[in-house]
């Protein structure tokens, strides 16, 4: 893991924190639209595992909660018309720690029903936007090798205290490409997209084609967010525009 945190910082150098040398997570403020949060969902993590408790604990860590508290922070704070919520893991897509016997958790969703583990996290954080009534959060993800736009409805979740959101999958830059994933309805996702190979042809080498990134626009005037999911060619696949609402 040191020698992975190493190459990563040699990569791809950024300011280091005063407070935690090495820290990836940070707020990342494009003028009055545009505030993005950038979390680290590898660093503060527990074990994998089966990620089924019921309570929260350091077993059920993801994001953590020194992470967790800044984050909230953040949106409390944040005066841009749109907070973008960058999780470097899928929100509901299933991501398994043994793949091949579909066994323990690699990601936030580990099945259907109640949040349990670290779903605990993704619970917290959208009750407290609801309450604290933080709006216009939009999260874009990664980690799964395909393209997808999900919709959280309340209405068709387990957990319901969250006003509904978007989030945008989009991956690989350049690597194979699998999905799609199953999905998890503890935060009741609605797939409207999705782009993948599917089952008989996975891992498809990058010259296949289907290699995915995602783009966002924000108009200055309305304010008007337009995601795009495009592939490696900027063929448009999927775009959406958003309204927002007043802050």
């Amino acid at each position: 893991a040191a020698r992975a945190a190493k190459a990563f910082h040699e990569m791809y150098p950024m300011r280091e924190s005063i407070v935690e040398p090495g820290r990836v997570y940070r707020t990342l403020s494009y003028g009055p639209h545009l505030d993005v949060f950038m979390l680290d969902e590898r660093s503060y993590r527990g074990p994998n595992g089966p990620n089924l408790q019921e309570t929260y604990g350091p077993d059920a860590y993801f994001i953590g909660p020194d992470q967790m508290a800044w984050l909230k922070r953040a949106l409390l704070n944040s005066r841009a018309t749109w907070k973008v919520i960058a999780s470097d893991m899928p929100l509901s897509l299933i991501v398994y720690d043994d793949a091949t016997n579909k066994k323990g958790s690699e990601a936030f969703a580990q099945g259907d029903g109640p949040p349990r583990g670290r779903e605990l996290e993704i619970a917290d954080i959208l009750r407290f936007i609801k309450t604290a009534n933080i709006v216009n959060t939009v999260w874009l993800t990664a980690d799964v090798h395909y393209a997808a736009a999900h919709y959280y409805n309340p209405n068709k979740a387990q957990f319901q205290e969250f006003d509904p959101f978007w989030e945008f999958v989009s991956g690989p830059l350049h690597a194979g490409t699998f999905g799609p994933n199953e999905l998890d309805n503890t935060f009741g996702p609605e797939v409207k997209f999705v782009k993948a190979p599917g089952d008989a042809n996975q891992n498809l080498p990058p010259s296949a084609g289907m290699q995915f990134f995602g783009h966002v626009r924000i108009d200055g005037k309305s304010g008007q967010m337009t995601v795009s999911l495009r592939d490696r060619v900027d063929a448009e696949l999927w775009a959406i525009t958003l309204d927002p609402k007043p802050v």
